[in-house]
Formats: structure tokens, C-alpha cells, sequence
């Protein structure tokens, strides 16, 4: 892909709907202080599907990049001009890059930023792993998993059109997925590596069943942290990553590919991040 410019005023945002709680205007600010980048702006806009092509159309010469949450990463491909391999092997662009020629570029910085994450903590290679939950981001971890984990992955979900669709992403993305019922998650957390990709609370029963000597622990929630389970899982000595590791380490590299500055500044990006949330609570 073709780096954007790094010179002059530029503007780049968050898109989605809902977005007032999204920390990424935070994270991005804090990168631009960071590297020096005083003429650049970030801001956040609701925006659903039905505005997003009017939106897109509307953008000047000045813009530099979006980042994409719900309900956008899918609706956003057919007004794109190129997407990357990554963000179409799970059908999902959570970063659109503009370049000076006035070209929109899809690219999907969770699936790598969930293995930075998870590397960053020392876990390279895996021989097994569990996901609990089904949705978007269990795709997105299950694409992360396929560069990691060297034999199965066990998906925990509710019903059988999930499981089925579990089972067609492993075959798209080269993993070989086993499903389980819900109703076995427990069974989830003597896997070496457990990525929990559910909503808020719906792990919250599991907490009680966290083995004597557990593995690592992914939970992708970031707010309320740490959730029951996570909470369960420190105590007990296993590594803990939350859903800041994996917001931080996907705006690294989208700070990155919007600015054409590479290292972003992971440390201070977490630092606003956690400040940030640590501010919410209070």
C-alpha cells in the first residue's frame, strides 16, 4: 500500500455508532504528541451504515485515515478501492487509510494487533487454544490464532449456526476448529491459551472454575475491568491480557499506517489509555 503523506495539517477519526465512549481519540492524540505531530487531529463522529457512503464522499484532501468499530468494518468494503489480505480473510477493515491520490485503503489491525498483544507477554507459539463467543472478534481472534496456535482450537458458543460458522472460518483461515456447546465452557479454561471475545457478564460464571494452574487469558473487554473472570484468573497466577492490550496494540499500527511514523509509541498510548479509563471509574 502507498504510505500517506506525514507533512502539513491532517485529520483522521473514529467512526461507528455507538462511539462517545470510544478511547481511541485518546490513544491517537497521545501518539501524535508523542511523535511530534502538532498540525494533526483526531476526532470521533456516529456514524452508522446507512450515512457511511455520504460521509466517505464528503472527506477532503486533508484526511489522512479512519478507524472503524461497529457496525462499520463490513459495511465499509464495497466503498474501498483496495482492502489487504488480512482484512479480507475475516470480511472486516477497522482502518481505511486515504492517500494523497484520493484512494481508500482497507486494512484490519486487530488480527496482528491481537498477536503483538499476546507476544508482547511472551506467548509465541501455542500447541492448542479455546475461544469463548462466536462473533466478529473471535473471527478476528481465530485469524490471529491461525499464526500462533499449532494444532486445534475450540470455539464455545451458544448455537449450532454458530458453530457452523466457527467451523467455516477455521477452514477459510487454514485452523482446524472443534465446537462445543456453552453449556462445556468451563471446559475452556484448561486450554493453554483462552480468548474470551463475549459481551460484558457473560463469562462472569466461569470465574469460580479457573484452574489450580491456568494458562494465559485474553479477555477482550476492557470496561468494566478487570471483569470476574479475569480478576479469578490473576489470582490464581495465570497471565491476564485485557481489551486495552489489544486497543492499544491495533492503534499502534494504525497510527502507523495513517501517519507513516513507525514505532508508534506503544508505552505512552497505553499510559493515556489506562489514565483515561482509570478516570471513568472515578
Amino acid at each position: 500500500m502507498t504510505g500517506p503523506a506525514t507533512t502539513g495539517r491532517r485529520r483522521a477519526a473514529v467512526l461507528g455508532s455507538p462511539i462517545a465512549h470510544s478511547l481511541s481519540p485518546v490513544l491517537h492524540r497521545a501518539a501524535y504528541a508523542e511523535l511530534g505531530l502538532g498540525e494533526w487531529t483526531y476526532d470521533r463522529f456516529e456514524v452508522d451504515e446507512a450515512a457511511l457512503p455520504a460521509f466517505l464522499a464528503e472527506l477532503g484532501p486533508g484526511w489522512a485515515g479512519l478507524s472503524l468499530t461497529m457496525p462499520l468494518k463490513r459495511a465499509v468494503i464495497p466503498l474501498l478501492d483496495d482492502v489487504s489480505a488480512t482484512a479480507r480473510s475475516v470480511e472486516a477493515v477497522n482502518t481505511v487509510v486515504l492517500t494523497d491520490d484520493g484512494r481508500r485503503l482497507g486494512d484490519n489491525t486487530d488480527i496482528p494487533g491481537i498477536a503483538a498483544a499476546l507476544r508482547e507477554r511472551g506467548v509465541e507459539t501455542v500447541g492448542s487454544a479455546a475461544i469463548l463467543g462466536a462473533g466478529a472478534t473471535a473471527s478476528s481472534a481465530l485469524a490471529a490464532l491461525a499464526r500462533i496456535c499449532t494444532g486445534e482450537v475450540t470455539a464455545y458458543v451458544r448455537s449450532a449456526g454458530r458453530a457452523a460458522e466457527m467451523r467455516e472460518w477455521g477452514e477459510r483461515l487454514g485452523v482446524t476448529v472443534r465446537t462445543a456447546d456453552w453449556s462445556r465452557a468451563t471446559e475452556a479454561l484448561a486450554a493453554p491459551l483462552v480468548v474470551a471475545t463475549t459481551p460484558a457478564g457473560a463469562t462472569d460464571a466461569l470465574a469460580g472454575a479457573v484452574p489450580e494452574r491456568p494458562g494465559t487469558l485474553f479477555d477482550v473487554l476492557y470496561e468494566p475491568w478487570p471483569t470476574p473472570l479475569a480478576a479469578a484468573w490473576a489470582r490464581r497466577g495465570g497471565t491476564v491480557l485485557g481489551g486495552l492490550d489489544l486497543l492499544v496494540h491495533q492503534a499502534v499500527l494504525q497510527v502507523e499506517l495513517m501517519t507513516g511514523h513507525a514505532p508508534a509509541p506503544l508505552a505512552a498510548m497505553r499510559a493515556a489509555g489506562e489514565a483515561a479509563l482509570a478516570a471513568r471509574t472515578h
